[in-house]
């Protein structure tokens, strides 16, 4: 039988945990029997979540008889794995273990330099802030999990549900995981694949930038045609120089900064307001539905109408949390 041990930690975000255990926990073979041994395990005997305390039955030495390894997300009131977590996992890994994170348990596993070289995700609000410490692993802040094979990461709570799925496909098959998914009321595979939905916010603007002004100006007129001339007349520069600053200032080019404020005002109307599509590519500043569409699926990961289906009513919050 394939045993999973749960790694929880203090602080362990309680759903981040919870999800595999049951995900897992309920996996039927066809002839009925558990695919699964479930070992929640810990560096002490109490662990302390924001709420409650939670007592487990088994400490590290499980990580080294298990078959995956499932790291949780951990709250920011935790502070940083113990050198004795770190070696545990290491341990592990050496020994071919399979090591997975759940949400934000990707700095776990970055802290131990499991994910050193390797593609990553985590939620998309924290990506960067993965980047910036790790400089080492190359960050997808738009997929709901990365498969390195015996490494593997996922992004916010629910896509760690779509990682455990993935993950029972891989050792038993779709028929298993397909059961699996049905026991835990969730599709199989999420429309859109395997993409995060995002709020693409544009990075800061050092306070006090020379650019403020025009940033806000393209904000105000997203629905009207704008030019990289038209921005450089606007700023009092020639293009070359007007786009060399740009970038020093925003660390993108104007035209990505544009195409990011279309996109994010394209989120916005489709989340508030029961505009058809085509009115929604021409309030963002899109030449044609067609062009829309193909941008919107490219940089969101599914379709404007299937976006809308997700998250119409809701806050950008409460998508960023789901």
């Amino acid at each position: 039988m394939h045993t999973v041990a749960i790694l929880v930690l203090d602080h362990v975000v309680p759903f981040d945990m919870a999800g595999p255990k049951e995900v897992f926990g309920r996996t039927r073979l066809p002839d009925g029997r558990n695919a699964y041994r479930i070992r929640v395990c810990g560096e002490t005997p109490e662990v302390r979540t924001d709420g409650f305390a939670l007592r487990v039955d088994h400490g590290l030495e499980a990580l080294a008889d298990a078959d995956t390894v499932i790291v949780p997300g951990c709250s920011e009131q935790a502070g940083p794995p113990s050198a004795q977590v770190l070696a545990a996992l290491r341990e592990a890994a050496a020994a071919g273990t399979r090591i997975v994170s759940i949400c934000v348990g990707a700095f776990v596993l970055a802290a131990a330099g499991l994910l050193d070289g390797l593609r990553a995700t985590t939620h998309w609000i924290a990506a960067d802030l993965l980047a910036r410490e790790y400089p080492l692993i190359e960050v997808e802040p738009d997929v709901l999990y990365v498969d390195n094979g015996q490494i593997l990461t996922s992004a916010g709570a629910a896509a760690g549900l779509d990682l455990c799925l993935h993950l029972i496909r891989r050792d038993f098959g779709s028929a298993v995981a397909a059961d699996a998914a049905r026991l835990s009321v969730m599709p199989l595979e999420r429309e859109g694949g395997q993409a995060q939905f995002i709020v693409h916010r544009h990075p800061p603007v050092p306070q006090g930038s020379t650019l403020e002004p025009l940033l806000q100006w393209i904000e105000d007129n997203l629905a009207h045609e704008v030019t990289l001339a038209t921005l450089a007349t606007r700023s009092g520069m020639s293009e070359r120089t007007f786009s060399r600053r740009f970038r020093e200032q925003t660390g993108s080019t104007p035209l990505q900064w544009l195409l990011r404020a279309r996109v994010r005002r394209a989120q916005y109307l489709l989340e508030n307001s029961d505009h058809p599509i085509e009115r929604v590519a021409q309030q963002a500043g899109f030449g044609s539905p067609t062009a829309f569409r193909e941008r919107f699926r490219k940089v969101v990961g599914t379709s404007p109408q299937a976006y809308r289906s997700a998250f119409h009513g809701r806050t950008a919050r409460e998508a960023a949390l789901a």
